[in-house]
């Protein structure tokens, strides 16, 4: 027999979007985090509420019911805070209100409230590292002489050379170009100059200063009294530099991020201030949570941000960037789950970002991209531990490259030397319903998105896919669905089988086991037991206990019970 993707889906066929949905049942008691699902919600790009064309958080708010269905158990919201966007909203200037083109501090409760009334806890983004250059502290740095309080706040430093012309030291802007700029003094002369690993607009703050603890501190307590579940730390590695701020060496630094060691990145002390944090999130009820997005140069150092008084969550970014490849990717998830569980602690899994390509066109893009990244969705939820989904990866978002140069945002792709590698074509609005752009991102479609979206992802809005058990959405539905209902699956271990070339077979209790053919060729598996969700098509021979797995192609299966 052939046996699809929709064969086990029938049970769980998705009812009208409008029509009443049972709330998700809560994940009781503490600890909700080890096995979690979180969405990312790209604020821009999300849903619009008010019709500019820019999604905020009304439009957030009017999309929990949607988040709810679909069956995640979280929602990371990127920064609302006001902001002059020279980054998308990562250069803050107040860390304690709501950029009007979001919305306001109103909005905000009143989505928290909702999303907690439909049994979805609510993460922000928090951005310690540096602020914008238009921040209150920055510009009174700025009208201070060198050497004062305000300017302690930031990383200022003299320039060498004969006349301070020449930077601090040679160390590089992740977006490209040096990670330093001069400032002109008050008597208009050429003056100091303030370190900023990102863009110019976002100058780093000085976290060997007190003053600065204890504002965030202050920032945290802020949030958490306003009920929110979390915070994802940016920048989680990049607070601390290291003493006497000493050169690098070598240029081309970002291209060893995560696999060298920086001394702007990854310094030990940077620990001291997770710990600092989590005793304030201890204090309060309700299991709060710090995710770190940390870039560290090996498994083991990533693993040192989450010991038991350190923060709870860390991406795993190696796993992100693990090729689609059998061998490679169960390096990855047995060095993830090794290092994760020497401190105790859940690993995590993701497939895409707000920083990085959309994993369907990172697969090669078209039909085999959507035939890869199906299979990797499954892979990743049948992982132990929590899991992120991108908004859009649900349903099939390819990356749009072909964007209008007059509409690009994105600081990195300004800063490179040769205008790629910029971030906005994984930033497009998504689809929600229609046959034209942009697909009711806005309210009724009366504006178009702040970025435009392609003619052909009609075929891709929630709407022409929600009654689609085969689709993209049909199958992350179903899946979230049975990673809830079924006990083997969440937190806990796997068990390998041995398997050929080019596959993956593990077990997990009690009763799941999860095969993958990564390879080009059809691969015949033992039939472990009942086919529970496939990501396509797959045959058994009608007589034969095996199972021929096409390439790309990943089943769930409930162990027979005298396996």
């Amino acid at each position: 027999m052939t046996v699809t993707g929709s064969d086990r889906v029938d049970s769980l066929a998705p009812a009208r979007l409008t029509a009443p949905a049972t709330t998700p049942p809560a994940r009781e008691g503490c600890s909700w985090w080890r096995d979690a699902v979180i969405y990312q919600i790209y604020i821009r790009s999300f849903a619009d509420g008010n019709g500019d064309g820019v999604g905020d958080l009304l439009g957030v708010r009017t999309r929990l019911p949607y988040l709810r269905a679909l069956g995640v158990d979280a929602v990371w919201i990127t920064p609302f805070y006001p902001s002059p966007m020279a980054d998308g909203g990562y250069d803050v200037a107040d860390y304690c209100a709501v950029d009007p083109l979001f919305g306001t501090l109103g909005d905000f409760d009143a989505l928290v409230a909702e999303a907690h009334t439909l049994g979805l806890r609510v993460i922000v983004d928090l951005v310690p590292n540096h602020t914008s250059d238009r921040h209150q502290w920055f510009t009174e740095a700025l009208a201070s002489e060198p050497g004062s309080a305000a300017r302690e706040r930031y990383v200022f430093r003299p320039g060498r050379g004969e006349r301070g012309e020449l930077p601090p030291n040679d160390w590089e802007s992740v977006f490209g170009g040096p990670a330093w700029t001069r400032v002109v003094e008050r008597d208009g002369q050429p003056g100091q100059w303030y370190l900023h690993l990102f863009d110019s607009a976002q100058p780093d703050l000085n976290w060997h200063n007190p003053w600065v603890r204890e504002q965030f501190e202050q920032i945290l307590e802020f949030w958490l009294d306003r009920g929110v579940d979390g915070f994802r730390i940016d920048v989680a590695h990049g607070m601390i530099k290291q003493a006497g701020l000493p050169d690098v060496g070598y240029s081309d630094q970002i291209a060893m991020l995560g696999s060298a060691v920086l001394p702007y990145f990854d310094q030990d002390s940077v620990h001291e201030i997770h710990r600092s944090w989590r005793r304030i999130l201890d204090d309060y009820c309700g299991d709060r949570i710090a995710v770190a997005e940390a870039w560290a140069p090996s498994l083991e150092r990533l693993a040192a941000y989450v010991r038991p008084d350190e923060l709870h969550q860390a991406f795993n970014f190696h796993y992100l960037n693990t090729p689609w490849q059998a061998t490679a990717l169960r390096s990855v998830i047995d060095r993830s789950l090794r290092t994760a569980g020497l401190v105790g602690a859940p690993s995590t899994w993701v497939l895409s970002n707000h920083d990085v390509q959309r994993h369907v066109t990172r697969f090669g893009g078209g039909e085999d991209g959507q035939r890869r990244a199906r299979a990797a969705a499954l892979l990743m939820l049948a992982l132990p531990g929590s899991a992120y989904v991108y908004q859009g990866e649900e349903l099939g978002l390819e990356e749009v490259l072909d964007l209008p140069a007059d509409l690009l945002q994105d600081p990195q792709r300004f800063r490179s030397g040769d205008g790629a590698g910029g971030r906005d074509g994984c930033r497009v609005p998504l689809p929600w319903n229609g046959a034209n752009p942009p697909f009711h991102f806005t309210p009724l479609g009366i504006a178009d998105g702040w970025l435009p979206a392609p003619a052909h992802w009609a075929a891709r809005t929630v709407e022409a896919q929600w009654q689609d058990p085969d689709s993209m959405l049909g199958l992350y539905r179903a899946a979230l669905r049975l990673r809830r209902e079924h006990p083997a699956l969440g937190d806990g271990t796997l068990a390998w089988a041995p398997s050929p070339d080019g596959t993956l077979v593990f077990g997990r209790e009690p009763g799941f086991v999860c095969t993958v053919n990564t390879g080009a060729e059809p691969v015949e598996l033992p039939v472990p037991g009942t086919p529970l969700l496939a990501s396509g098509p797959f045959d058994v021979p009608s007589g034969r206990a095996v199972a021929v797995l096409p390439p790309d192609t990943t089943v769930w299966w409930l162990r027979s019970p005298s396996d």
